[in-house]
This record gives C-alpha cells, structure tokens and sequence, in this order.
C-alpha cells in the first residue's frame, strides 16, 4: 500500500489520514475471536478501567496471540509509515483499547509523542500510530477525536495526569486545547472524529492532539493501535515495562497482505507468559546502561 502525493499532502497538512473499509470481514473475524479470551486474563498488561472489570488497554498481544501477531506484520499498516520516514520502523507499542459498552472511560487530551518522550525517552517525533477499528464507530460510542493540523505546533506543554483514569498520560490543558481548536477552525471543523465501519484504518502523527469521550451506548469500541517507530529513533531509556514500551528494535519483516487470511508462521516470545525482564524497570538512560554493562 503506497501513499498518494495528495495523500502525503493531506498528512503533512492535517496530521492524519482516514481509510474506510481497509480490511474485509473476513480478514477481521480472525482478530475479533481472540479479543475475548485476551481480555479476560488477569494479567499485569491488562489495565482495566478504574473501578470496574472492563479493560482499559490490552498491552502487546503480537507476543503471545497469533492473529494480532500477524496484524503487527501487516503490509497495509506498516508500509504506509515507512514511507513517510523513508526508513524501516520498529514495534514501540501495541494495544488493543478496549471501550466497552457503558463502561468505556474518557481518554483526556494528549499527544502521544509527549509520553513517549517524556517517559521512554524518544528522541524524535519520527513515530506514529496507526489503528484499526475491530467493532463499527460511531459517534455514540467514544470516537477519537483529532485536532487538525495540532502537530504543526510540535510538542506541546503537558501535565502527568496520575488521578483522572486508571492510565497515566501527559496530558494537555484546557486552554491550550481552546486555542488549538479555534485555531483549527473552531466549529467549523475544529475537532474532527473519523466514524466507520470495523475494518477501517486510521494514521496519525505522534504530536496530534487528540482524545476521546466515555462510551455510554450499548456497542463496544475496541481498536488495536501500532505505535511505530523509526529504527534510528528508537527510545532512550526503559522506565517503562516492557509490555508497553518495547525494547527490541529490530526492523519490522512484513507478511504478504492475505496473512490475516492464511496460516504463516510468526514467532510468539511470550505464548507461555510474560519473562520477569519485561517487567523489570529502570530510570538510567539507555546509553549509560550500555556503558555500565
């Protein structure tokens, strides 16, 4: 899947960019089977939603479930980033956010550049999320919201929210987001929140600012989102563990396109549990860790 220059021209000018549709039914039905047995595991990379039993995030299911191993290697969802770095990219995150039925809380505005940079330590902006939607999205169940053309502001002044939710993030203050907005149209196009069915492809740059709202419908919205990074811009430190924040970074080896489809082999690390190392942390730098070793 290559990018259009009136596509590349859109990214560049909005930050994002919307693709209906991008996978087939069938292609999904392999990935949504799995979602349950996933979330019910009692699991350190299960966060579940503050005072509930809903997952919030299902961390790093690529290491120990098949099918969202063979979406972590996926053409349509890596090959689109590579060409906007000019560079292979690695595996920093990978989630399935789940925003269940009446339950689903409010993700606060943020970029996500900002934890990433703020927590791992990433050099650079030259990484960026792409997620796909597993359930339809409406704009009744807890869409993403965007602020277009929010990244031409680069990194922007952010807080460590440690209360709201049961998740910390970096989050944005209220005034800037009024300012950010007017300046992106205010009501008129301001805040944008891409709807569509499941199966639909959504890419954003790591500094758009962005957010979603509780879901108080009766449909689940779950999404898998890859957050990709470019290999020469891999993270500094490890003070996060590594379920969230990985720590290999070796180039992605796409599959073909119909892997969702057919049975090709991937390696599983994790299928029997999660090692003690990914779970251990530290605040000293990549850098001096290899000095020190």
């Amino acid at each position: 899947m290559k990018l259009t220059p009136q596509q590349l021209e859109q990214f560049d000018r909005e930050g994002y960019l919307f693709f209906p549709g991008q996978f087939t039914p069938e292609e999904m039905k392999s990935l949504n089977e799995a979602v349950p047995e996933l979330y019910a595991r009692r699991e350190a990379y299960n966060v579940r939603e503050k005072g509930k039993d809903a997952v919030r995030t299902n961390f790093a299911a690529h290491m120990y479930s098949k099918p969202f191993a063979k979406l972590a290697r996926h053409p349509r969802m890596v090959q689109p980033v590579m060409d906007l770095f000019a560079e292979e990219v690695y595996m920093h995150q990978f989630k399935i956010n789940g925003k269940a039925a009446f339950e689903g809380d409010v993700w606060q505005w943020h970029q996500d550049y900002g934890t990433w940079l703020n927590d791992d330590m990433m050099p650079t902006e030259r990484a960026m999320n792409v997620a796909i939607f597993l359930d339809d999205v409406n704009e009744f169940n807890g869409p993403l919201m965007f602020i277009p053309g929010s990244h031409k502001k680069g990194v922007v002044e952010a807080r460590h929210d440690l209360t709201t939710t049961s998740y910390p993030l970096w989050t944005v203050d209220d005034e800037l987001i009024a300012m950010l907005v007017e300046r992106a149209g205010g009501k008129n196009g301001g805040i944008v929140s891409p709807h569509g069915p499941a199966g639909s492809m959504i890419l954003f740059h790591s500094c758009l600012v962005h957010a979603s709202g509780s879901n108080l419908s009766p449909w689940n919205r779950v999404s898998v989102y890859l957050s990709l990074c470019a290999v020469s811009n891999h993270i500094g430190r490890f003070k996060r563990p590594e379920y969230i924040a990985h720590r290999n970074f070796a180039p992605i080896r796409c599959l073909p396109d119909d892997c969702l489809l057919k049975d090709y082999p991937v390696d599983l690390p994790w299928k029997d549990g999660v090692p003690s190392s990914a779970l251990e942390t530290t605040t000293m730098p990549f850098d001096e860790m290899r000095e020190a070793a």
